[in-house]
């Protein structure tokens, strides 16, 4: 004898988290560019760059606040 199928319930959804919003500093890459300065006085710019960790939210690109 076959059982009867129990009717199914829904399940509760439990509304997605916001995504916490990006670093204001580093546009939410969790890097920041730089440019090279070259000299003791004047500090002339070079055409490098040098990539840093965001300091504000150390490298999360998520805002600390």
């Amino acid at each position: 004898m076959a059982t009867a199928k129990k009717p199914t319930t829904r399940r509760k959804t439990t509304p997605a988290k916001p995504e916490p919003a990006a670093c204001p500093d580093c546009d939410g890459k969790g890097e920041i560019r730089e440019t090279v300065r070259v000299g003791a006085r004047k500090g002339r710019a070079t055409d490098d760059h040098q990539t840093a960790l965001c300091l504000t939210c150390w490298g999360t690109g998520q805002n600390p606040d």
